[in-house]
This record gives C-alpha cells, structure tokens and sequence, in this order.
C-alpha cells in the first residue's frame, strides 16, 4: 500500500509542477521567440503551426526531477534513470536550440546526434551492468531471463538509441506523443510497483503525471510544444526504467505505436531508394500518413492511443504477471 502512495504522490506533484509552470513559461517561451519552424513539404494543415511556442519539454523535465527528488527512498537506479532522462533531453534541447535560433525545422546533424545519443546510452549501460552485474533480460510470454553476456552493451545502447529516436519521430501531431508516453509510463507504473521495484516506478509515475498536465496545454489545438527537448527526454527515460526492470523486450510491444513510426520512416526511405523514387507511404512519420489520407489530427491521436492502450495490455499478458 505504501508503495502505491508514493507513485500516486509522485504522479501528482509532477502533473501539478507542470500545471502550475506551464502558463508562465509560454509567454516566456513567445517572449524569446521560440517558435516551431515548419517543414515545407509537410501536410499543409501544420503551416498554421508555424511560431508556436516549442522547448515546453523544459517543464516536464522539471517537473520529473523535482517529484523524483521529492519523494523519499533515493536510491541509485532512480538517479541513472534521471541522467538518462535529463541527458536526452539536453540533447534535444540543443536540437531544439538550433533549429529556433536559425529559423529552421531542422536542428543537428543526424550524425552529430547520434553520436552523443550512443555515447549517453554507452554511459548509461556500463554505469548500470557495474551496479547490478547482471546481463540478464526478461523474456515476453515467458517467465525466463536470457543472459545476453558480451552482448548486452551493444544490445541495450540500440534500445536507447532506438527508444529516443523513436518518440522523436512520434511527436508530430498535438498531444500524440504526451499521450502515448502517458499510458506506456502508466503502465510501466504499475507493474513496476506490483514487482516492488523502487526506483522506476517512482519515475514513470512523476512522468506520468506531467505527461497529464502537459496535454493540457499540448492537446488539439496545441498552445505549446515539447519540442525535442521533451521528446528525446521521454524516450531515453522510458528506455531506462525498463532497463531497470530488465524489460527490454517488453517496450517494443507496450510502446508498438513507437516501434511503428520509426519502422515507417525505415521503409519509406529504403522503398524510396530501391524503386527510384516511388513512396511507400503518402508520408512518413505514419502518423502523416494518415492525415494525407483524411484523418483529422484528433482522430489520429485517439487511435494510436487506444492502440497503445491495446498493446500495454498485450504487455501485461506477455510479462505473466
């Protein structure tokens, strides 16, 4: 019982931080003109997104830290987990930064990111096999661990890689990739507090809760957004509390909607150079896809949701709780 107040504490001070912040950090965000630049080429309903406000990332990461610090049992795998959290989203921040400063949609080199998103992940992996000395990960739909020895390094650098990237390309509609993180976080909540895990539950719950307060101001029409600055620090969060909870191979079925959007944009690009030209989707992230095929921004949302919402519960049955 005790376990469940301290995630249901740590859900509401982050969703209340976030609430509470986020009408004085819009005008602050308009007032130095951190405005969304728009891709040219994109759906032309976005262009009327064009100056929005973006970096309203900056307040969930706040939010997170100061719940997870908050609450009382600190203990290091809380830590990691906000280190990844934080060091991903300066990443993004950086990103982010560029990209307002040049008016452009697009920020760093996909090189240069990718290089700093290894090295954080690289850090991250060897930080946590010295604590727990274990290369063991869980195996969906069963109740074995496969120890993945020598390479369990490269193996879960690749999920975090992946996992960043991945709500990245999510976060391109109002309110799509707070709301899928909202309910992967949930769910990683509460399995995480049944199995008396201490740290990543306290996590996913602070994130949880500013993943509600911010879809007040992110959700159709969108006053702010996350920008990179809050969709990398998502992903490398989520990624390592699951790391945490050795359920690696848990998040590409709890986190299916991520796994799609990045899988599009793979295929898109191959069939794109493979047929000369020729498009696979009407447009990739999927979530583009859909709207160049009618779909209205809301619509799009609530299906992905209510999908992830779906493949969490796949999730559970997969961990045979």
């Amino acid at each position: 019982m005790k376990a469940f107040v301290m995630v249901a504490a740590a859900a509401a001070i982050a969703w209340l931080f976030t609430v509470l912040v986020m009408p004085f950090f819009i005008p602050i965000l308009k007032k130095i003109k951190a405005g969304q630049s728009i891709r040219a080429e994109g759906p032309r309903s976005h262009l009327a997104k064009e100056g929005t406000p973006t970096m309203g990332g900056l307040v969930i990461i706040a939010a997170v830290t100061v719940s997870c610090l908050i609450i009382p049992g600190m203990l290091i795998d809380r830590l990691i987990i906000l280190f990844a959290f934080g060091a991903y989203g300066f990443l993004g921040f950086l990103d982010d930064f560029v990209k307002v400063s040049m008016k452009r949609n697009l920020g760093l080199r996909a090189w240069q990111k990718l290089v700093l998103q290894i090295l954080i992940a690289v850090g991250i992996t060897l930080y946590h096999l010295r604590v727990s000395s274990s290369t063991a990960i869980r195996v969906p739909f069963t109740e074995n661990y496969l120890d993945l020895g020598v390479w369990y390094i490269p193996f879960v650098t690749f999920v975090i890689v992946a996992m960043a990237n991945s709500v990245n390309l999510t976060d391109g509609l109002d309110g799509l990739a707070a709301g899928v993180t909202l309910i992967v976080a949930a769910f990683l909540t509460l399995f995480g507090t049944l199995l008396y895990f201490r740290s990543a539950p306290i996590f996913c719950a602070a994130l949880t809760g500013a993943c509600l307060g911010f879809l007040m101001f992110n959700r159709y029409p969108a006053r702010v957004f996350m920008g990179d600055t809050g969709s990398m620090a998502l992903g490398g969060g989520i990624a390592a509390a699951a790391v945490m909870m050795r359920l690696e191979l848990i998040i590409p079925i709890a986190g299916a909607i991520y796994v799609a959007e990045a899988l599009s944009v793979i295929l898109q690009v191959t069939w794109f150079r493979l047929s000369g030209g020729k498009r696979l989707f009407r447009m990739s992230p999927l979530h583009h896809h859909f709207e160049m095929s009618g779909w209205s921004e809301t619509k799009v949302v609530r299906t992905f949701s209510s999908f992830t919402l779906l493949f969490c519960l796949i999730a559970w049955v997969a961990l045979k709780i």
